[in-house]
C-alpha cells in the first residue's frame, strides 16, 4: 500500500519546492515556539504583496502565500493554532459577503484561492479587487462571518524564486505543504518552463531557491511537453522516495522523482493516468477511505459545451493511489472512462466536487468546498465517499 505525505494540496510551469527538512511530525495545536523551529531571520512588519496567489496551511498555523507579481512565496505566522470550531452550516451566496469587505460588487473582485486551517476550521481566502488590483487575505469564521486578516504587522518570512538572465516567472499557480517540503507551482517564459526549486529548512528570509527543470509525457496529446502547465499537485512519499504528483490540463496525473537532484538538472515526469482532454485541474489533495488511499482533484471543464460529465462544468474525481506504482506508463498510462461514472478500477467521478470551484482538506474525509451556484458561491462542509 503506498503511503502519502500531505498536508494540503498547481503557459509553462514552475513547481517550486522549498525544503522543510528534519521529518518531524507536527501535532495538533503547536504553539509558538513549535513554528520558529521552521522559521530563521523572521520579520515583523507588512510583507508588501503586489499580489496573493496560491495558498495553503503548514504546521503550527504557517500560511504560505505566494505572490506571482514579486515571483516570491511568502509563510506568515498566524498564531491561529485553535480550538477547532468548524463551519456550523452551509454559507450561500458567501461571495457576495466576500465582495462587501473589500467595497465592491462579486463581478468586480477575484477569489484566487481558499485554504482551511485544519487545527481552527477558519477558512482563508487570497483575493484581489478587479478594479485596483488590490491584493488580501481573507478569513471566515465558523459562524461564516468574513473578516479581513490584517497584513500590517504579521511576523513572516519571504523567499525569491530565481530566474535567469533571460527568465521571467510569469504566474504561480500552486502551493502544497509535505512533512519534509514545502511546493508551490508557477509559470516560466523558458522553453523548459516546467521547474522544481527548493529550499533547506530552516526556512530563511532573504533567500532564493535552487532550480531544475521537468518534461513530461501528455497521454492525450501523445507527445512530450516542457511548456504544458501543472495545475494542480501534492507532495507524496514511497519507499523512502520523495515525489511531486502532479496533474496538467487534458489531464495527465504524473509523478516526478525529487531526490538526489543537482541544481539546474533537468527531470523527466512518469505519466500514470489519463482523466480526460478538455480539463484543468484546480486543486488536489489525498485520504484515506475503506482502507484506501485516494487522490483527490476538482477539475474545470473548458470544453463543458461540446461534453460534461455532470450537471456542471466544475466536476471532481479520485483515483486510486496504486496507479502511482503502475507499470504501464506515458503512452500505456489508464485513461479514465469519459462515457462513465466509474472506470477503470480505481478511478471515480465523485458528486460531492460537483460544482466545486475551490476544495481543501478539513479533517479526515472532510473537505471545505466553495460551491459554484448558479453564478454565486456557496460555502460549505462536505464529506468525501
Amino acid at each position: 500500500m503506498i503511503r502519502s505525505q500531505i498536508m494540503k494540496a498547481g503557459v509553462g510551469i514552475v513547481a517550486l519546492l522549498l525544503l522543510l527538512t528534519g521529518g518531524q511530525t507536527i501535532q495538533a495545536g503547536v504553539t509558538k515556539d513549535a513554528a520558529s523551529k521552521y522559521l530563521n531571520n523572521v520579520q515583523k512588519g507588512n510583507p508588501g504583496f503586489k499580489s496573493v496567489g496560491k495558498i495553503t496551511f503548514g504546521p503550527s498555523g504557517l500560511l504560505v502565500v505566494a505572490d506571482p507579481a514579486k515571483a516570491t512565496i511568502t509563510v506568515i505566522d498566524t498564531h491561529d493554532a485553535g480550538p477547532l470550531k468548524k463551519l456550523e452550516k452551509k454559507v450561500p451566496k458567501i461571495d457576495v459577503a466576500v465582495a462587501a469587505s473589500m467595497g465592491v460588487e462579486p463581478d468586480q473582485l477575484n477569489i484566487v484561492d481558499m485554504a482551511v486551517n485544519s487545527q481552527s476550521g477558519k477558512v482563508y481566502l487570497s483575493v484581489q479587487r478587479k478594479t485596483d488590483g488590490q491584493p488580501a487575505i481573507l478569513v471566515i469564521d465558523e459562524k461564516g462571518k468574513v473578516k479581513n486578516f490584517d497584513l500590517s504587522e504579521v511576523d513572516y518570512i519571504q523567499v525569491a524564486l530565481p530566474g535567469g538572465k533571460d527568465s521571467k516567472i510569469r504566474n504561480i499557480t500552486g502551493v502544497a505543504l509535505a512533512s519534509d517540503r514545502l511546493l508551490a507551482a508557477a509559470q516560466s517564459n523558458e522553453e523548459f518552463a516546467n521547474k522544481i526549486y527548493s529550499i533547506p529548512l530552516p526556512l530563511t528570509h532573504g533567500t532564493s531557491a535552487d532550480i531544475y527543470s521537468a518534461e513530461t509525457y501528455h497521454v492525450a496529446h501523445r507527445r512530450w511537453e516542457t511548456k504544458a502547465p501543472i495545475q494542480s499537485f501534492v507532495p507524496y512519499s514511497n519507499k523512502g522516495k520523495n515525489y511531486i504528483v502532479g496533474a496538467f490540463a487534458c489531464t495527465p496525473i504524473a509523478k516526478f522523482p525529487l531526490d538526489e537532484l543537482q541544481s539546474g538538472s533537468k527531470v523527466k515526469g512518469t505519466s500514470v493516468v489519463e482523466l480526460g482532454s478538455g480539463n484543468r485541474p484546480l486543486d488536489m489533495l489525498t485520504y484515506e477511505s475503506d482502507g484506501k488511499e485516494w487522490l483527490l482533484t476538482n477539475t474545470f471543464r473548458f470544453h463543458w459545451k461540446k461534453s460534461m460529465y455532470g450537471p456542471s462544468k466544475w466536476w471532481g474525481v479520485r483515483v486510486n493511489m496504486d496507479y502511482l506504482d503502475a507499470e504501464e506508463i506515458n503512452e500505456e498510462a489508464a485513461r479514465r472512462d469519459v462515457k462513465q461514472n466509474q472506470g477503470p478500477n480505481g478511478i471515480e467521478i465523485v458528486e460531492q466536487l460537483s460544482g466545486a470551484v475551490h476544495i481543501d482538506k478539513l479533517q479526515k474525509k472532510e473537505i471545505v468546498v466553495l460551491r459554484d451556484n448558479e453564478g454565486h458561491l456557496d460555502l460549505e462542509i462536505a464529506e468525501l465517499p
